[in-house]
């Protein structure tokens, strides 16, 4: 069976979730009071790469919404490449790698550091760069990935940010009772395996989301690609709309995390919804969702005769400046 490794630690995560959910929490409340103390901040800085950088766009959201405070994703290369400093009004500056090991994500934590910003790691990997540069940091125990593509620690960086806000006084239920279950992972499996010809025989692929779900059409979008070699660009359902719907014609498909898509099935597109998640919390939605991008992925590489544990030409942990 191709993509072992991967299937295994797609449905190992409903029991890291509920088994983590609490201590995350405990892990942000402290960080939070310790890194930001009484100094308090205007901003929130999101340093990350890769699946982390997905997982940051949606603490964007959550931050933006629910703390009403603007934050953004750090661009590195101002500071590696170009050796500049922003002027920051004060800063939460949060570095997400579930290695530790992203020395452009771990530079800028240092830069913020070093300019008197609050900083805070999420991460999989204690003693990592990444927490030896921040202030403090919240693992996510997840233990070991051994596929090279991020599946449970991308969920678990997910809910990790989503205690973060609720620490920093988010409005925001407890999440425990309202995570997906191994049920879930069955359904999102079955509908993955259905859809999966679909994304294996059309051209091109687009992944659609809005607002929470923006990440999640990123984030699937990347797993496509990286797993089953199959090119998807990933477009908030907004955007899609100026311009690029032009494509949307037949032969083409749409993976949707935004809904049912008529009009652009009327162009003659195929539409591959995300099954209904069963959680009526949209800002946890995309904890559900994710896992129907994963393994449509897993079972696109697997029609396509790939095995996502060994994809050509990538390292599970990628280093860049």
């Amino acid at each position: 069976m191709l993509g072992p490794l991967m299937e295994q630690e797609i449905r190992e995560q409903p029991d890291l979730l509920a088994k983590n959910a609490a201590g995350y929490f405990e892990s942000a409340r402290e960080a939070t009071r310790q890194a930001v103390g009484d100094r308090g901040f205007d901003m929130v800085l999101l340093a990350a790469r890769g699946s982390s950088d997905n997982a940051a766009l949606y603490a964007r959201y959550l931050i933006e919404v629910f703390l009403g405070i603007p934050a953004m994703l750090a661009a590195p290369s101002v500071i590696t490449q170009f050796h500049r400093r922003i002027r920051y009004p004060r800063c939460l500056a949060i570095g997400i790698s579930q290695s530790g090991a992203a020395p452009d994500v771990a530079e800028v934590l240092a830069a913020m550091r070093e300019d008197g910003h609050a900083t805070l790691a999420i991460t999989n990997t204690a003693g990592s760069r990444l927490t030896r540069e921040a202030d403090h940091s919240i693992l996510m125990n997840c233990g070991a990935e051994n596929s090279v593509a991020a599946t449970k620690t991308y969920s678990a960086s997910l809910l990790a940010l989503y205690q973060v806000v609720r620490a920093l006084g988010g409005e925001l239920p407890d999440p425990a009772d309202l995570l997906p279950n191994d049920a879930w992972i069955e359904t999102a499996r079955n509908a993955a395996v259905e859809s999966s010809g679909t994304a294996v025989r059309c051209q091109p692929v687009f992944a659609l989301g809005r607002t929470f779900g923006f990440s999640t059409c990123q984030e699937a979008a990347l797993k496509l690609m990286e797993c089953a070699l199959i090119p998807c660009k990933a477009y908030s359902s907004a955007d899609f709309e100026h311009g690029p719907k032009a494509l949307a014609g037949h032969g083409s498909a749409i993976i949707s995390f935004d809904g049912p898509k008529p009009d652009l099935a009327a162009q003659g597109c195929a539409i591959v919804q995300a099954p209904e998640c069963r959680v009526e919390h949209e800002p946890l939605e995309p904890l559900w969702d994710a896992m129907f991008g994963q393994w449509l992925a897993l079972s696109a590489a697997r029609a396509r005769g790939l095995d996502p544990d060994r994809p050509q030409h990538i390292r599970k942990v990628t280093e860049t400046l």
